[in-house]
């Protein structure tokens, strides 16, 4: 893994230290949001050969610029490209398509799902956290209305905490999923509460200059704001019906 880190800032008084996962989307924004108001933030981006990799990679910058989260940390996993096996790191898999924000989503674990994606991803993010003597580490998964991950369900960090308690110096670094439990509406109407910068955010699967539209993730997302009665600000390149 190559790695550049932003030198730490010294923390400040009374406030403890969270590390969060940021991938530059919607959920870990808002995610984000959450821990730069409790916490002294320090936001780590993993690059693993996605398709929109370079995009995903702006949103992260941008929306530690606007959170005023100092402490970064970029990181390129070069495991997940070379293993394969998903529409998002294998330009030979297509990523699906669903056109509709009411349209029906596949049942099952689709293409995209990045295989166990999410550990290799908390690795880092705990590793960090105990060199800078964090006490959570925040990732905006979601297990409602998403697109039927495994990583991203209540067991799973219920049993990686147990793997973080037995594994590091402490035991006392907590994996925290504040997200998990709500419908992505729900995430929505929080982020605009929270001001949470959402134009700033990038959700599409395979495109990078305009968001496609009819991705599994572009469905989703534009479903939430819909139902939220809100508007997505970021630009599409296909409108989705209702």
């Amino acid at each position: 893994m190559l790695c550049q880190p932003v030198m730490p800032s010294h923390p400040t008084r009374n406030r403890s230290r969270a590390v969060v996962l940021l991938s530059g989307g919607m959920d870990s924004c808002v995610c984000a949001a959450l821990a730069a108001r409790d916490h002294q933030a320090a936001a780590v981006h993993v690059s693993y050969g996605q398709r929109t990799e370079q995009r995903e990679r702006r949103s992260f910058e941008s929306i530690c610029d606007w959170l005023g989260i100092r402490d970064r940390l970029l990181v390129r996993n070069e495991a997940l490209r070379a293993i394969g096996g998903s529409a998002l790191t294998d330009p030979n898999i297509t990523v699906p398509e669903v056109h509709g924000v009411g349209a029906t989503t596949p049942v099952g674990i689709p293409v995209t799902y990045v295989p166990f994606r999410n550990a290799h991803f908390l690795a880092v993010a705990v590793s960090w956290a105990e060199v800078l003597g964090a006490e959570k580490v925040y990732i905006g998964a979601v297990e409602p209305d998403s697109s039927g991950y495994p990583d991203c369900r209540p067991e799973y960090y219920r049993a990686f905490n147990e793997v973080v308690k037995a594994g590091t110096k402490e035991g006392s670094i907590r994996v925290v999923t504040p997200l998990i439990a709500m419908r992505k509406h729900e995430i929505v109407t929080l982020g605009l509460e929270l001001s949470a910068p959402f134009d700033l955010t990038w959700s599409c699967y395979q495109r990078e200059d305009r968001a496609c539209g009819v991705c599994d993730s572009c469905v989703l997302r534009l479903r939430a704001f819909h139902e939220a009665g809100a508007a997505d600000p970021i630009p599409y390149a296909e409108a989705a019906a209702d």
